[in-house]
């Protein structure tokens, strides 16, 4: 018997018939409760065109005439109603019949916040209450989390990161992954974590992009505590956390969201418009208030319940325009004949917009591999309002330079400068992701020629340019230390590689870098701002090398770094310097405890008053072959003036007290 009793209020009806409630993860799907003095659950489904709906489970033999659920009369379309004596963990789903063409569809929740392991189906309720104990990184998440601060990412698929091999093979849960990838971020210094798509989602090797559960982390690994339990612990130990996020569309599962209530509720009803046809999916119909509502909803939920630092935002390309993957004829224009898809476009300047009012020192990051003008500037000055953006054309440039044999590389050396013709225009983080070690591309050192031990100092090398590159940084696990195999979802990554040098050498070498990435402001400070960055020399393809500074707001700080592109050491090579200073080397990636050759090179280096690129001072330095070399400018402070002879010296102190 179901009970009439609503959490939704005329208010919130408003809100959600307008596109304007952020929140309805309180008032939709399942919630315990106790209603006049007897504790049960509340359920609440958005199924406008439908003529009946009930809820099925266990409870009632998954029969629909037990436990109908009341239609709201206020235009919502929503079903509602309170049971009894129902509790945590219980399955169920919605009996929906459908006004059209008698349709009788049974469905998961779309609010739910958990559900059974896959591949069963079914929704559970669960209730959310977890005691946090991040209070200081949250307060401290404005400052840490900021523009001008490091974010050095490590990207992980939660699924194949490392498995319990005496366990059957199995992935780690939650809990086991706070302590062993907690221990492990913190050992490597990455500032950050990315989670690809930890939502709930049927196929496993959709690797999280084809979800279907917008309000509940994968059970395939633990209970939604569990999950809190993992941010938290990385919260702890001063890591940030990014949860990938797929609102760009969904799959066709029946179960799911797809013509939920019998009509294209939450997608388009024609294909043109509604179906996506690189990834078989549908696209969220962004013009619908309550699409809108649902998915900005969601985007809060996981910051507000589960303390996400940012969202990374997938496929936003695909959202941006109609004719996305499409040949001609294969899509409608907008109002205006354009190609543009302004509805994804106005949605996703709302979704910012909300969360960044909503949780401050939060950031957005978007993928976005068109030349989309303004995807990481404020709404305001019309841009999407993302606090970052992927630099999607530094990623495949520098991995077509680099695959390139040395000897050849002055004929293509304009891709390894082109990225800061640029680089100023977004605030870009700069990815070397999943989609670049999977569909046969294969490891990154497999892109790299050479030898062995060129094959390695090629990857080290590129390494270099990409951490002292402006922009953020984001690594695919694996890629710190040189994984050999292509990266397969159904295996852990191959850590006995550990045991070997070349690739202990470029574990420790990312593990350097990130040091000296987190402890340089001129490395980060300015990553964003064209006056952070300075070239020597960019036109040496003669000798495939590239020389530049990095500013931080310190003046007195900079970073001088070399990057020698071919496996021929460049003994005397003079770099043009800004000031009378010494230079002093902290970083190099040809060093001998990173399985480099430990070509001789001089660890303090007088700048003398010689010209050269332009500038009235310079250094000869060697660098060595296939290697990136990073010196911090000293800069060479005058002698105090000796006093003349007969006169005491005193001090501004003595003077004033004579005085």
């Amino acid at each position: 018997m179901i009970h009439s009793f609503s959490l939704f209020s005329e208010f919130d009806s408003s809100l959600f018939k307008a596109g304007k409630h952020f929140k309805l993860y309180e008032k939709l799907g399942s919630h315990i409760v106790e209603h006049e003095g007897t504790q049960g659950v509340y359920f609440a489904v958005w199924a406008p065109n439908a003529h009946h709906v009930s809820v099925i489970g266990n409870f009632n033999r998954w029969q629909g005439d037990h436990h109908a659920l009341a239609p709201r009369q206020d235009g919502t379309g929503i079903w509602e109603g309170f049971i009894p004596g129902l509790g945590q963990g219980e399955i169920y789903k919605y009996k929906i019949h459908s006004n059209f063409w008698n349709q009788v569809l049974e469905k998961a929740d779309p609010f739910a916040f958990f559900s059974e392991v896959a591949p069963n189906t079914a929704s559970m309720v669960w209730d959310l209450k977890y005691t946090w104990k991040d209070k200081k990184w949250l307060s401290a998440r404005p400052e840490k989390n900021a523009l001008d601060k490091p974010f050095s990412v490590y990207e992980v698929h939660i699924g194949s990161w490392k498995r319990k091999t005496e366990d059957g093979y199995r992935s780690l849960h939650y809990s086991e992954l706070a302590e062993d990838l907690t221990a492990y971020i913190k050992e490597m210094g990455f500032t950050h974590v990315e989670f690809m798509p930890v939502m709930e989602h049927p196929f496993f090797g959709s690797w999280g992009y084809q979800s279907t559960g917008y309000f509940a982390p994968s059970s395939r690994y633990g209970t939604p505590q569990d999950f809190m339990n993992l941010v938290d612990t990385l919260h702890q130990n001063g890591i940030g956390v990014i949860l990938d996020w797929v609102p760009s569309h969904f799959p066709t599962d029946a179960f799911s969201l797809s013509n939920f209530d019998g009509t294209a509720l939450y997608e388009h009803d024609n294909l043109e418009e509604g179906f996506h046809p690189d990834w078989k999916s549908f696209i969220f119909n962004y013009g619908r208030n309550e699409v809108r509502s649902f998915l900005i909803s969601s985007a809060m939920f996981w910051c507000d319940l589960y303390h996400a630092d940012g969202l990374r935002v997938d496929a936003v390309a695909s959202m941006l325009y109609r004719d996305y993957s499409r040949k001609e004829g294969e899509w409608r224009p907008n109002i205006f004949g354009g190609r543009e898809n302004l509805e994804a476009i106005s949605f996703l300047r709302e979704m910012n917009e909300t969360l960044y009012a909503n949780f401050e020192g939060i950031q957005t990051i978007a993928e976005e591999s068109t030349a989309f003008s303004g995807v990481s500037r404020p709404t305001y000055i019309g841009g999407l309002g993302f606090g970052m953006k992927w630099m999607m054309g530094w990623m495949n440039d520098t991995l077509k330079f680099f695959k390139e044999n040395p000897l050849f590389r002055r004929y293509h050396h304009g891709m390894i400068s082109f990225s800061l013709v640029y680089a100023f225009s977004e605030n870009f983080m700069l990815p070397l992701s999943h989609d670049e070690v999977v569909h046969g591309k294969g490891p990154l050192i497999d892109r790299m020629p050479g030898d062995e031990w060129q094959r390695f100092a090629n990857l080290r090398t590129m390494y270099g340019y990409m951490f002292t590159h402006p922009g953020t940084n984001l690594l695919f696990m694996g890629g710190e230390f040189g994984q050999t195999n292509e990266w397969n979802h159904d295996h852990q990554l191959n850590w006995n590689l550990l045991n070997y040098a070349p690739n202990k050498g470029v574990s420790a070498y990312i593990k350097a870098l990130n040091k000296l990435y987190t402890s340089e402001p001129a490395m980060y400070e300015k990553g964003f701002d064209a006056t952070g960055f300075e070239w020597i020399e960019h036109n040496d393809y003669t000798n495939s090398v590239v020389t530049y500074l990095r500013k931080g707001k310190n003046p007195a700080e900079a970073i001088v770094v070399a990057c020698n592109l071919t496996p021929v050491p460049r003994d005397s090579y003079r770099i043009g310097l800004p000031a009378t200073a010494e230079l002093v080397e902290v970083l190099n990636s040809d060093a001998d405890e990173f399985w480099g050759s430990n070509y001789k090179t001089q660890a303090v280096i007088t700048v003398e008053e010689a010209p050269a690129h332009g500038r009235t001072h310079s250094a000869v330095v060697t660098i060595p072959p296939l290697s990136t070399v990073i010196w911090k400018i000293k800069i060479a402070l005058p002698a105090p003036a000796e006093p003349e002879a007969g006169k005491v010296k005193t001090t501004s102190k003595a003077k004033s007290k004579k005085a």
